[in-house]
């Protein structure tokens, strides 16, 4: 920073233009332009300040973090995932720095965003027509179809279920918060049965309309259809998008011819395999489960149906449609990279066969 100061000054740039091309302070600029000129290049180092020198070094930093970024399997430690603790110690045993903390290494670790500790889970695509599927769906989401804006007597659901909503009667009563206390629940519990919740969630209107039912598959799934297509304003709309992943309720041609000629004005969307992160019906199943079902303590099956029947009223009353950003210009760019990594893999596998 202090030689692109001066090599800046050199050209007979002004402190304000250096400050504005090197991002820096024009006092900070006045500072090492005037003690290069007062001093020359012996100017430029640090001065002697009081207070404790640092222990590390830039470089040492660095190759931590270099290290946290690769598996420990590769290192030669028998870890899928390495501590901070853990971290330390292989720092010290490659003599990178002769001691070092697991809160040193943390708060290197904390500047980069890395966490070697942690893991995500996902799944490659491996649908052929991924593409033009999931346009469908946010084309959908977007109020259009083929080409064409959805008229206001077209309408966009999704759907889905819910599976194993088990009702769990605790041994003990739930405490209730308290002064420096959370909410406390039993381990021990008695099980009532389970149900399965089946949604339809009107994506532009933000309105669900569910039931429960012993256990999910076709009948079930229909019964949610014939629910929904006889409630106003669907009964009566002019086309009615059903957007459902590839479950055994509801996949395939099948369900779709299935779906048409119960009820000619719907159209049932498929997501693609793998993907129902696509179905905005799962973030209502989320709150779901974080506001009605955690922590499960009901002392039996129609406990639960009455919380859900309930919720359903709440959440119609105030909710507002879910801010859904991932738009195609976004699936465009994912496919790409996912392109872009799969073509990469394959050249070496390639290359690795070949040696």
């Amino acid at each position: 920073m202090r030689a692109h100061v001066v090599l800046h000054a050199a050209l007979g740039r002004s402190n304000a233009r250096i400050a504005r091309e090197a991002g820096l302070h024009v006092d900070t600029v006045r500072t090492w332009r005037g003690r290069f000129a007062e001093e020359g290049l012996s100017g430029l180092a640090d001065r002697w300040r009081p207070g404790r020198p640092p222990s590390f070094t830039a470089l040492q930093a660095a190759k931590v973090k270099a290290l946290a970024c690769q598996f420990p399997a590769q290192t030669g430690v028998p870890l899928s995932r390495c501590s901070c603790r853990e971290l330390a110690r292989e720092v010290v045993q490659r003599g990178i720095a002769p001691s070092v903390s697991a809160s040193t290494v943390r708060r290197w670790l904390a500047q980069e965003a890395l966490k070697p500790w942690q893991h995500r889970s996902w799944i490659f695509i491996t649908d052929p027509a991924f593409g033009p599927k999931a346009t469908r769906v946010l084309d959908l989401y977007a109020r259009t179809w083929r080409g064409e804006p959805l008229g206001p007597d077209e309408y966009v659901i999704s759907a889905d279920e819910k599976t194993s909503i088990q009702a769990r009667c605790r041994c003990h009563p739930t405490l209730a918060p308290g002064q420096a206390r959370a909410i406390r629940v039993n381990h021990t519990y008695s099980r009532g049965g389970a149900l399965a919740y089946l949604a339809a969630y009107d994506v532009h209107h933000a309105r669900v309309l569910g039931r429960t039912e012993p256990r999910t598959g076709i009948d079930p799934f229909m019964n949610l259809v014939t629910q929904v297509m006889n409630t106003e304003p669907y009964a009566s709309a002019k086309r009615v998008f059903w957007i459902v992943d590839n479950g055994s309720s509801h996949r395939g041609q099948k369900a779709a011819d299935r779906l048409t000629k119960a009820f000619p004005n719907a159209i049932m969307v498929h997501t693609p395999v793998h993907a129902s992160w696509l179905n905005q019906v799962e973030i209502y199943f989320s709150v779901v489960q974080r506001k009605v079902v955690s922590p499960n303590d009901f002392t039996d099956l129609n406990q639960v149906v009455d919380r859900l029947r309930a919720f359903e009223e709440c959440y119609n009353a105030t909710a507002r449609p879910f801010q859904w950003k991932f738009t195609t210009s976004d699936l465009d760019d994912l496919l790409t990279r996912l392109n872009r990594h799969g073509a990469d893999h394959q050249q070496r596998t390639a290359v690795t066969l070949t040696a």
